[in-house]
């Protein structure tokens, strides 16, 4: 099965695992009593970059729209909000670092 799946897919699901972890990580060291409305606040930003990159390349030409490749993205997404999350509860609760 994961033949099937056209490489550009793969490249926006790495691409949504970075994002994802990056957008994770800050909200949550920024909203540390707030996790929900962290992760809210982390799966929006990821789905407005997601569409948004794809809305950007429909209006203007450059590369190819996709709708898939957005979803490609938002699933990665998923998985580098956990990784984030992860490594701030590490930050703060292994290594001793306060959060804002």
């Amino acid at each position: 099965m994961p033949n099937s799946i056209p490489p550009d897919k793969w490249s926006h699901f790495y691409a949504g695992i970075l994002i994802g972890a990056i957008f994770q990580s800050i909200t949550a060291y920024l909203l540390p009593a707030m996790p929900f409305t962290g992760a809210a606040i982390a799966f929006l930003l990821l789905v407005c970059v997601s569409y948004g990159f794809e809305l950007f390349s429909l209006i203007t030409g450059k590369g190819h729209h996709d709708v898939m490749d957005a979803v490609a993205t938002v699933i990665g997404g998923l998985i580098g909000m956990l990784i984030g999350e992860g490594f701030v509860w590490l930050l703060q609760h292994q290594l001793g670092m306060k959060p804002l």
